[in-house]
């Protein structure tokens, strides 16, 4: 099979074993298309019965595997017996917003006294500071917890044990082998933990010790002595999966489990904050991954990007209709003002990136850039030239940066690397993404730095030129049958990306612009099958002229199915991704 792709992609079916095929056909009872899926990415399955049935009961892992798990869980149960008030440090992103809201929900279900704080982006930046600690401590709390956060912050963290306040750290990001001083750091990413959880995001960390912390508290009868009913905390996997979804890390092993059993709880709206956000955005539908990373997570992310960096957590630990109400419509205007931000800053940017297009790695700064949005632009930038983006905002001669990576290129290790040899203030993140802050008369010195490390470390990063493809599939094939017997897969995310397919000989029946820049069409295939499609962000791009109502040649698209649900009526849509002509 030959297919010229109009975008200068090449087309890739991924590989897979016929016997492989035949086994999970036969054991598993499954269609032929199905077991070629599945047989497809078995290098991420472990137990095919558990990727077709995720449980989290069978797909948890000692909490205690986790370093430092038995002395955060032993302090906390002193603070809870104590009756002393815990302060909780999170962040403004949707991991770190679940992650706080994970934890306040729990201790207030248990009558714990409690302090939150959530720092204000453009002011304080990313992670503790001795201020919000000194905050915390001046109301009261005995016991800090940052999470999503804390893993390098040293000078907060040895403040607060000056002061005899212990600190625990629930976080995911690479760590230096220099640690804080910090009563427990749980971390499956710090150095020297063997745990093989490095996959979880920050609420998966803070899901995991809640119930080695809920275990503890059971085992020793502390709930029928006190007489407060045990919580249960599988209610708040819809919080645990929101975050799964929106910090794009694997789903694989707990976390596909996390994501499957939390889109049922999400399905009974029982968090007033998301029950009332889902409504706000007219969502009728099944709950699905979709709506987590495209619906749901930037409205909330909207907070600390532009907005009220304490919304995002406040919503998700609303008892109040009316204030939870409130809050959703704020966040639904900042949501709007991030979109205009971003879509100028995005033109501003891509102007000067011409100036840059033979650097291995893109590195540009700007005066005043909004920094609540660098970190989007930088990975419209990252998907447009498949390289290593990042993008610095300069107020005061000072930088705030955000990096966006390809795979292979681990961006968080970097960064760590150059504060450790004082290209940077301060900084971290993950193997695809990270923040730092930077003096501007560094710039330069670290965009030598990255461009040296990233034409050492010899990446091929044409792969990312490449579309991987599953199968080819009659026109025919798109329907509401097909589409359901491939949701056994669900749910679909990084790891598990959703299967992409090629319909071959199209031509255009209809084609509209909707919105500003997507196309919507309707196609027809040689057996007479008529579908509806969509291209998005595809006018003034090379599918533009192939989907032309005036087009009459033979095409072939590459892309997936979705369905959509409106008064009570469904539809399968396919949504083109790449269009190639024979």
């Amino acid at each position: 099979m030959n297919f010229s792709s109009i975008t200068g992609k090449n087309w890739i079916f991924k590989k897979f074993e016929n016997s492989d095929v035949k086994k999970y056909s036969e054991n598993y009872h499954l269609k032929e298309i199905v077991a070629r899926l599945i047989a497809i990415r078995k290098d991420n399955i472990d137990d095919v019965n558990l990727f077709l049935n995720p449980k989290i009961k069978n797909s948890l892992p000692n909490p205690f595997e986790l370093k430092d798990m038995n002395k955060a869980v032993e302090r906390t149960c002193e603070c809870i017996k104590k009756r002393e008030t815990i302060g909780v440090f999170g962040d403004y992103d949707v991991d770190g917003a679940s992650s706080a809201a994970l934890l306040v929900k729990y201790f207030l279900s248990i009558s714990q006294s409690i302090e939150t704080y959530v720092p204000d982006r453009k002011k304080e930046g990313y992670g503790p500071n001795i201020n919000a600690f000194n905050h915390l401590i001046s109301n009261g709390s005995n016991l800090i917890f940052t999470v999503d956060c804390g893993t390098l912050s040293y000078e907060p963290i040895n403040t607060a044990k000056n002061k005899q306040i212990d600190v625990i750290v629930l976080d995911h990001h690479k760590s230096d082998t220099k640690l804080p001083n910090a009563y427990a750091i749980v971390n499956p990413n710090r150095y020297d933990d063997d745990s093989n959880l490095n996959y979880l995001c920050a609420a998966g960390v803070c899901f995991v010790f809640l119930v080695a912390l809920n275990n503890k508290l059971r085992k020793e009868n502390w709930f029928k002595l006190n007489k407060i009913n045990e919580p249960n905390i599988l209610d708040s996997l819809d919080l645990v999966a929101l975050a799964t979804v929106c910090d794009v890390v694997p789903l694989i092993k707990l976390n596909r489990a996390i994501v499957k059993q939390g889109l049922t709880v999400l399905k009974r709206r029982t968090n007033l904050g998301l029950k009332t956000l889902y409504d706000l955005c007219n969502i009728k539908s099944k709950p699905t991954t979709y709506d987590l990373g495209f619906a749901l997570g930037p409205r909330i992310n909207a907070g600390g990007r532009v907005g009220k960096s304490t919304h995002g957590m406040n919503l998700l630990i609303s008892q109040d209709p009316e204030k939870a109400y409130k809050i959703a419509l704020d966040l639904e205007r900042y949501n709007t003002e991030r979109k205009y931000i971003e879509s100028n800053l995005t033109k501003e940017i891509f102007s000067k990136v011409k100036n840059y297009h033979n650097h291995s790695v893109l590195v540009l700064s700007g005066t005043d850039w909004h920094e609540g949005v660098v970190g989007i632009v930088a990975s419209r930038i990252k998907e447009k030239y498949n390289k290593p983006a990042i993008l610095i905002s300069i107020e005061n001669n000072i930088g705030k940066g955000s990096a966006r990576s390809i795979s292979g290129f681990d961006i968080g290790s970097q960064i760590i690397k150059a504060v450790q040899l004082g290209i940077l203030k301060k900084g971290g993140g993950h193997n695809m993404a990270g923040g730092f802050t930077i003096e501007k008369k560094n710039i330069d010195k670290f965009r030598d730095f990255l461009i040296r490390n990233f034409e050492n470390s010899k990446i091929n990063n044409f792969d990312n030129f490449n579309l991987y493809l599953d199968s080819i599939i009659a026109p025919s094939a798109i329907n509401e049958n097909f589409y359901n017997e491939i949701e056994i897969l669900q749910p679909f995310g990084s790891g598990n990306n959703e299967p992409k397919f090629v319909v071959e000989q199209l031509k255009v029946i209809k084609s509209d612009i909707v919105g500003n820049n997507h196309i919507k069409s309707i196609l027809s295939g040689k057996d007479g099958t008529v579908f509806k499609s969509i291209a998005w962000n595809a006018v003034n791009s090379p599918l533009e002229k192939i989907l032309n109502k005036n087009n009459k040649k033979l095409f072939n698209a590459a892309g997936k199915m979705k369905l959509n649900e409106w008064h009570g009526q469904k539809n399968i849509e396919f949504i083109i991704e790449d269009i190639s002509i024979n």
